[in-house]
């Protein structure tokens, strides 16, 4: 089923990945890094991207995104340049179109890596 519209997150920073994330990992599944946005937080697992997103004003409704890396059919990279405070990420899944922004505090070749080490093992 392809989403209509395209989803869209902004990475701020690296962060540790939170403790909490191993009640929804399956078993043998590792976290391996994590990005913060204002209110929510992405994991990379050795399986999987897992966006937490915080909704409502209070932030207590949580909507979980989860991506296997097998859905995912292409994906490109553009580093920041000039005044461009931020680098992009597009993916594109058999779910539909995802585009991260990441901050200037985000190493875009540590991202792409990430990503190029699961989908193409």
């Amino acid at each position: 089923m392809a989403m209509d519209t395209t989803l869209m997150w902004t990475f701020n920073s690296e962060c540790s990945v939170p403790g909490d994330v191993s009640g929804i990992l399956v078993d043998g599944e590792t976290a391996v890094a994590a990005y913060k946005t204002i209110r929510d937080i992405a994991i990379f697992t050795d399986r999987r991207l897992i966006v937490r997103d915080s909704q409502g004003i209070t932030g207590k409704k949580v909507e979980i995104y989860s991506l296997p890396y097998s859905s995912i059919n292409m994906w490109s990279t553009e580093n920041a340049g000039g005044f461009d405070a931020n680098s992009e990420v597009e993916l594109w899944t058999r779910a539909g179109h995802i585009k991260v922004n990441l901050n200037k505090k985000c190493d875009i070749r540590k991202f792409d890596k990430l990503i190029a080490d699961a989908v193409l093992r």
